[in-house]
């Protein structure tokens, strides 16, 4: 008998090891894994840069905490600010953390500039955590549901609308920030606009609004750049990153600059892990791995591959809603909820999920090949074929 708490609801499966984007389990049976850990395993498993780095410093030093200086984390700041073009950078733990720090420093922006009661705008079917902020943000009743009273203080409005985002403008003058995934990855791999990016960026710059670019799980080089939002050619103020920030190292950052820079004082913020020397050099390892072997350029032509060969394979199917994504980023949307096929795709090989009940979401790791994206392919096509020849469709309102 195990004395985990019953939060999560596992699948039978216990992986035993990993190399590259193939994982064994404890019977030896191998799979392909087109899910990295949810975009964490950025270097797929067991990399021999990553590995080398972790064991060598594990053998220095782990953790000092952040009452000293950490030059590593002085170096992953420095890499951090270059990639993302802003200005200082705050070390935490995971994902949540880093969108609990941006909304702290948005509320504490908002009342340096004499607002009270700020609000912060998020979008319907955003994921930003599940600490008490940060679920209030996020746009599922699902996650929220028993843990009221939530956080006060966020305007909810839809994807892809800048006409309600300007209207709001007009009349809620307690509004400090933006704050948007701009793709939401829980949400069903929905894709902002990369004009509504713009326009987002040109309403905050108007307002003096905070812009909160979220890529948590669609940053880092899964898109086929740093960031969603360098697709867009623009600069967010805040961006709270994690998951494939060190390549399965829990870490998390929350970056900032413009209106964001220099907003945190000393004791406005802390994190006791946060930073730590293991953390920091498995990020620098990470992202100067992707950076040197050009897998940014891999994900993008892989991505490619993947997606054109899903459309080919599944595209004119019935029951197939959308093939949408960007990048090795990537979601099958379908006309009925479809969970069952992450059981049959372990069952045939393959490691995947489902999100928002009914979308397939892939989220390999930067390092897939081209055949590799291909046998994903392979493997998952006849499983989506065979389940919609099963049953009847939902209709969407009921699906979601």
């Amino acid at each position: 008998m195990s004395h985990l708490m019953n939060t999560y609801a596992r699948l039978p499966v216990a992986f035993e090891r990993g190399e590259g984007v193939w994982l064994w389990d404890e019977a030896g049976n191998k799979y392909l894994d087109a899910l990295a850990g949810i975009a964490v395993n950025t270097l797929g498993h067991a990399h021999p840069a990553l590995v080398k780095t972790i064991s060598e410093q594990a053998a220095r030093l782990i953790h000092t905490s952040n009452l000293f200086r950490i030059p590593l984390q002085e170096r992953a700041s420095d890499l951090l600010a270059e990639i993302t073009g802003l200005d200082e950078v705050f070390f935490c733990n995971s994902g949540c953390e880093a969108n609990e720090a941006a909304i702290k420093l948005a509320r504490l922006y908002g009342h340096q500039r004499g607002v009270t009661e700020p609000h912060i705008i998020v979008l319907e079917d955003a994921f930003h955590g599940r600490t008490i902020a940060t679920l209030s943000a996020t746009g599922s009743r699902k996650v929220q549901a028993g843990f009221e009273p939530l956080v006060p203080g966020f305007v909810r409005v839809s994807m892809n609308d800048l006409d309600t985002v300007r209207g709001i403008a007009d009349r809620d003058s307690n509004v400090v920030a933006v704050m948007m995934e701009p793709i939401q990855g829980e949400g069903g791999i929905n894709i902002a606009r990369l004009e509504y990016l713009r326009g987002l960026r040109e309403i905050c710059e108007r307002k003096e609004w905070l812009f909160i670019a979220d890529e948590v799980q669609c940053g880092l080089g899964r898109t086929g750049k740093w960031f969603v939002y360098q697709h867009a050619g623009i600069k967010p103020d805040v961006v709270p990153l994690a998951k494939g920030l060190a390549g399965g190292v829990p870490v998390g950052a929350c970056v900032a600059g413009g209106r964001a820079a220099g907003v945190f004082k000393p004791g406005n913020h802390g994190s006791t892990f946060g930073g730590n020397p293991l953390a920091m050099a498995a990020l620098i390892t990470t992202l100067e791995t992707i950076r040197q072997t050009d897998l940014l350029g891999n994900a993008e032509r892989v991505g490619r591959v993947i997606r054109d060969a899903l459309v080919r394979e599944l595209g004119d199917l019935p029951g197939v809603r959308e093939i949408r994504g960007m990048g090795l980023m990537l979601g099958i949307e379908l006309d009925r909820p479809c969970g069952e096929l992450v059981t049959r795709a372990l069952a045939a090989g393959l490691v995947l999920n489902v999100t928002h009940d009914t979308v397939i979401r892939l989220l390999p790791a930067l390092i897939m090949s081209e055949a590799e994206g291909r046998e994903v392919v392979a493997r998952l096509a006849p499983l989506v074929r065979s389940f919609l020849q099963e049953g009847k469709p939902v209709p969407k309102a009921a699906a979601h």
